[in-house]
């Protein structure tokens, strides 16, 4: 009998799996809110803008050599700031990195953190070759997102030591599969297949950070086109991936359910996340902001005697916790790390890309500023997160004049939104660095109007540099 029990119980469905396949099949644009439908086109607008400020960096340079080096005639997709149309999986690799890169795109906070506007990469990777309208491209949108946020809300991965771009498997493969117009079938088998090999180890964002924070998404993104494609030409992969007995559940996750999904008795989650005004890890937003609006009252920097940071855990294990934050070598540790955001804020009056820079790095006032902070724990600022980002700065001076000011939800914030108007601004500050106003000014016509667009090659061959 225990034999019969045990067959009996690995041949039941995946619950999780099926739901999000059925979920996969049933979202459709006429399912959506106009709301959610202009959200998306924002988070377009805004992931491109991110892309092109990070064009001129090295790692992107990287991507696109690679991607230059591979040719798709016939079912290729275009690489951003070319005409080169490269194989989907290299583009969507090399236009992800760029969307990443500068730490600018958007944010998800919960039980696990992400940046949602990463499935983007994926989804017009696909889009280009299959033809996909902007109304197709906007559902594909909105369905990563749902995914992913989820699965932040449902368990936290990061506690297990491992990267929060594991779910982008997930959400992407899903969204790709959509595109793609996979059948039921086809789509459990293009989950299963980016799912299982792409579990991302937690060490891309601990100590002195290098080039790959940047590029762990976009190398899940690369790898959810390629297991979409696969299913679709009949590649099958493992069963029960979520619940079964060497699953995620049992490897990475523990045990979690997934609750109604957007359209099905819930908002769709696109609407619950967060721009970024500063390209700086989220839980930063706040600190900067606060520091922004001291410095007002301040004058003279040199009069500093100590800074202290009370904060949430999250943002003292992620972004202030470890040495390295003090010391940062890199661009991408210094925008990682919450006493240098701070310190920059006091020291220039803006966070700009130009602040992470070797000028700045290298610079012995600041990094002296950035000794005088200490963080702490606050246990009542900790109670007000993951709804909002609290950070507390308290400043004394060298005449022991002190100043404080708490931020806990920042410009940009999900319940502080930035306007249309903000995000366009903040498109045309990272896409005039290498393309025309003329271009500019294209692009955004066209992108406010994704929904009536038939196909999206003729608008991503315009980011031409």
């Amino acid at each position: 009998m225990a034999n019969v029990a045990e067959k009996k119980a690995v041949t039941q469905a995946d619950t999780i799996v099926e739901k999000l396949v059925d979920y996969t099949q049933w979202l459709t644009y006429d399912k959506l809110t106009p709301e959610t439908i202009h959200e998306v086109k924002r988070r377009v607008i805004d992931a491109l803008g991110c892309a092109m400020g990070a064009y001129l960096g090295e790692p992107g340079k990287i991507a696109r050599i690679l991607a230059h080096s591979v040719e798709a005639p016939g079912y290729g997709a275009t690489v951003l700031g070319s005409f080169h149309q490269s194989s989907p999986e290299m583009a969507a690799f090399a236009n992800g990195l760029l969307m990443r890169y500068l730490d600018y795109n958007d944010t998800y906070l919960s039980l696990e953190p992400a940046h949602p506007s990463d499935n983007i990469a994926a989804v017009l990777a696909l889009a280009e070759p299959e033809l996909a309208s902007g109304q197709q491209i906007i559902t594909a949108i909105t369905l990563a997102y749902e995914v992913q946020c989820r699965l932040c809300d449902a368990a936290s991965i990061r506690a297990n030591g491992w990267d929060h771009v594991t779910y982008g498997a997930f959400s992407a493969s899903l969204a790709a599969a959509q595109i793609l117009e996979l059948d039921e079938e086809q789509t459990r088998h293009a989950l299963a297949l980016a799912v299982t090999p792409n579990v991302t180890m937690r060490q891309t964002r601990v100590g002195e950070l290098s080039h790959w924070k940047g590029a762990a998404f976009a190398n899940a993104s690369r790898n959810a086109v390629f297991a979409a494609r696969l299913a679709s030409y009949g590649m099958t992969g493992p069963s029960h991936v979520v619940e079964g007995e060497m699953g995620f559940q049992k490897q990475v996750s523990g045990p979690f359910t997934l609750p109604a999904l957007g359209g099905q008795g819930d908002d769709f989650m696109i609407n619950r996340t967060s721009i970024k005004y500063w390209p700086a890890e989220y839980h930063s937003q706040s600190a900067i902001d606060a520091a922004l609006q001291l410095r007002q009252e301040i004058g003279d920097m040199s009069r500093i005697e100590s800074i202290m940071v009370e904060s949430f855990d999250a943002a003292v294990d992620i972004i202030g916790g470890e040495e390295e934050k003090w010391f940062p070598k890199s661009r991408e540790t210094a925008d990682h790390s919450l006493p240098y955001c701070v310190a920059v804020a006091l020291m220039d009056g803006e966070v700009s890309s130009d602040q992470f820079n070797e000028k700045h790095l290298q610079d012995p006032v600041l990094s002296a500023l950035v000794q005088k902070i200490r963080m702490s724990r606050n246990s009542d600022l900790n109670k007000l997160y993951p709804e909002g980002i609290p950070n507390l700065l308290k400043i004394t001076m060298a005449d022991g004049q002190t100043y404080a000011k708490q931020v806990t939800y920042p410009r940009g914030h999900a319940k502080n939104p930035m306007t249309d108007e903000e995000v366009e601004d903040k498109f045309r500050r990272q896409a005039l660095q290498v393309l025309s106003k003329v271009q500019v000014d294209e692009i955004l016509s066209d992108l406010w109007h994704l929904e009536d667009q038939d196909e999206i090659g003729f608008l991503l061959e315009m980011f031409a540099v």
